[in-house]
């Protein structure tokens, strides 16, 4: 990445930080723009990280024309920008759309405009086989950026996706819950029978700069995780701690898969 300039949407959240700091410790010679829409967030993050390597862009990547601008002259673009949580996406149908569907399909024009060589998108294990709207529209994101090779075909444009589970200590996820719970004494498990795929923020930034690495363009890179207990996972962070089974909410799933059944044959074959 030394000498390449990249372009990460959604660069406030979790998986931001964790590979704005992994890119200034690693290729001191790459230069990031970090794309989001929280003026707030990017304040708070330019405090932690006071370097000459990072731009900052205000922006939504519902805006199309904004998407162009920003994606000149850059050379790789991540894009980890989404709508993530299902109860929210299930109450705000169309807003989920808005940012996941039609904030891909921008971010694919804007890059073939743009003549931006690599881009790497964030799925979800939830885009397999879709029981809600957050599945449903990573689904359609994944399409998108998948087949956008196909319009890209002429350029040098290449477009791949990397789908994984949940992100241990992300913002939002279920691990800081239950840490804070368990200061009350008291855990809210959904389903004793529930299980997740689990990753580590460094093992989701490797799995990118894997992609970066080895891509060629329509490809979805899947990596070999871990699937856990909720039960386990609240025994390992709060141990001896009690819990109350609330039952599983709308668009939920008892368990996650990684790969549909016709990918896991093509994958096999």
């Amino acid at each position: 990445l030394n000498g390449k300039t990249i372009l990460l949407t959604g660069g406030t959240g979790s998986f931001g930080n964790q590979f704005v700091s992994r890119v200034l410790t690693e290729y001191p010679e790459a230069k990031i723009r970090i794309y989001s829409r929280d003026e707030l967030k990017q304040s708070e993050m330019q405090k932690r990280f006071p370097s000459r390597q990072l731009r900052w862009f205000i922006g939504d990547v519902r805006d199309r024309s904004r998407m162009t601008r920003a994606a000149q002259g850059a050379d790789i673009f991540v894009h980890a920008a989404a709508m993530k949580q299902v109860p929210a996406c299930e109450y705000n149908p169309f807003e989920a759309v808005r940012t996941n569907v039609l904030g891909a399909q921008h971010i694919v024009d804007a890059c073939i405009d743009a003549g931006v060589s690599q881009v790497v998108a964030l799925s979800t294990d939830k885009a397999c086989n879709p029981v809600n709207l957050y599945g449903a529209t990573k689904l359609c994101s994944e399409k998108l950026f998948v087949h956008g090779n196909a319009y890209a075909a002429q350029f040098d444009t290449r477009l791949s996706c990397v789908r994984y589970g949940n992100v241990i200590g992300s913002r939002g996820s279920v691990v800081p819950l239950f840490r804070e719970q368990a200061k009350q004494g008291k855990l809210t498990i959904t389903d004793e029978r529930m299980t997740r795929f689990w990753l580590t923020l460094d093992q989701a930034v490797d799995l990118v700069f894997h992609a970066i690495d080895t891509m060629h363009g329509g490809e979805i890179f899947v990596p070999k995780i871990p699937s856990v207990r909720v039960t386990d996972l609240a025994a390992a962070i709060a141990p001896g701690v009690p819990y109350d089974v609330t039952g599983i909410r709308p668009g939920e799933k008892l368990h996650e898969t990684l790969l549909t059944f016709d990918e896991a044959r093509h994958t096999i074959e």
